[in-house]
């Protein structure tokens, strides 16, 4: 019977396990290891004011197949939930602004959609920029934030396109490559949109008057736990130190000094641990991975008397140079609607580049929450219950070039391993469940070859 070992038990192992259990049968032997105190890596579902809260990954995009594609072949299609349809703020300026309309990642198609969140001298170069020669060469991966500068300001940069780049990948438009952070947009200016504002408007997607976002009731560790119930591994509470060869075969040698061989291998480990496991046997991959960077991030979930006095958005988005410690808050139970006595928002902190998520202690984190909220909404409340959680080196920054560097680090990999994760085709979710899949699909395909 064929044997496979997965290393890391976040959602892209769990579904590459599950994908394996699925095509090669109930006998194949499937060891997963994963040293955590419980399996999902950044899906983490706690109870917080007496519900349940992930404090990892909080939402996907709901215009995306894979998740719920998984859920509906997990029998659990009725579990997925949609925001309520608040829209978010955003904090620019030292005060509240309402998020832009017609933008792709902020980048805005006209002036229109910037009024009020920038100067009038902004306004006018963002309305110029049309009769601007526009410099494009096909293929170019520049950072987003060098883009928009040059054709629309850098406000707009800080105060439309940061705050959501720094949302989703605790970066910055200045490190985040185009190709990666908006495909759509790279590929119509490499059809040769004439400006830069047609290439957003060209981009943008056809309202579905459905939710943007989606998530699962009682939170992502319901999915964890159908993944594992269905894969039916045997899971090793141990970290992995390296990978070694074993004549056709592989030997995986544990923190323990213990060996489990398996005909194939699926490492889902962030990046910043592959080139440890692989550097013997995939120096070309070991090399790719350390030039992959990444960023921490902390979260802090508040649990506020029910009835304080919150605005009906989804959340707050923050420009960058702003005052606040927090460059986002979510309004959970505004967001997805209240279901309990207490108002649930989640506060994030850490930024690519600085070390807030590593050294600040519990204590100062919920005391910058404390008074964040109060800048932000005026109001001072103590929690009925809160909650801290650090996600270390959790997030990879894709800068420019990031596509050509995987595809590098793909190349050196021998058949029978293979790599997921959120630092490989996207960060999100769906990117992660399509990463398992693949990673799966390509170690039942090269058992088949051999």
């Amino acid at each position: 019977m064929p044997s496979y070992c997965v290393v890391g038990g976040g959602i892209s192992g769990l579904v590459a396990a599950y994908r394996l259990r699925v095509t090669a049968g109930p006998d194949a032997s499937i060891t997963l290891f994963d040293p955590a105190d419980r399996l999902g890596g950044v899906l983490r579902t706690e109870r917080i004011g007496g519900q349940a809260v992930d404090v990892g990954a909080e939402a996907f995009i709901a215009r995306r197949p894979e998740v719920s594609a998984l859920l509906a072949e997990l029998g659990l299609a009725s579990r997925q939930v949609g925001t309520t349809g608040v829209r978010p703020l955003i904090y620019a300026g030292g005060r509240l602004n309402s998020m832009p309309q017609g933008t792709l990642q902020g980048i805005p198609a006209d002036a229109t959609s910037m009024a009020g969140l920038v100067d009038e001298a902004t306004l006018a170069w963002i309305a110029d920029e049309p009769r601007r020669p526009l410099p494009w060469r096909p293929g170019a991966d520049p950072s987003v934030g060098a883009l928009v500068a040059d054709r629309f300001g850098q406000q707009v940069v800080a105060r439309s396109v940061d705050p959501l780049l720094g949302g989703v990948y605790s970066g910055s438009a200045a490190t985040i490559g185009l190709r990666s952070a908006v495909p759509p947009l790279a590929a119509a200016l490499d059809r040769g949109a004439p400006s830069l504002s047609e290439a957003v408007r060209r981009s943008l997607p056809t309202p579905t008057g459905g939710s943007v976002f989606g998530a699962i009731d009682g939170g992502y560790q319901v999915l964890v736990d159908e993944l594992v119930r269905r894969a039916g591994f045997r899971w090793a509470h141990v970290g992995v130190q390296r990978i070694e060869r074993s004549g056709d075969a592989w030997s995986v040698l544990d923190d323990d000094g213990s060996h489990c061989h398996a005909d194939a291998v699926v490492l889902a480990v962030p990046a910043p641990r592959l080139p440890r496991l692989v550097e013997q046997v995939a120096p070309a991959t070991a090399a790719a991975a350390k030039r992959i960077r990444v960023a921490s991030n902390a979260l802090v979930v508040l649990a506020l008397p029910g009835g304080t006095p919150l605005p009906e958005q989804s959340g707050v988005l923050v420009a960058s140079g702003e005052r606040l410690h927090a460059k986002a808050v979510t309004l959970t139970s505004r967001k997805w609607g209240r279901r309990g006595n207490a108002e649930l928002l989640r506060l994030s902190y850490g930024r690519f580049g600085d070390d807030l998520a590593r050294n600040a202690g519990d204590e100062e984190l919920l005391s910058w929450a404390a008074d964040d909220l109060a800048d932000l909404f005026g109001i001072r409340q103590d929690p009925v219950d809160c909650f801290v959680q650090r996600w270390i080196d959790a997030m990879p920054q894709y800068g420019p070039g990031h596509a050509d560097l995987i595809a590098e680090l793909r190349t050196g990999l021998p058949p029978t391993l293979a790599v997921a994760g959120g630092y490989l085709d996207g960060i999100g979710v769906p990117a992660c469940v399509a990463s398992g899949t693949r990673a799966a699909a390509r170690l039942t395909t090269s058992r088949v070859a051999r």
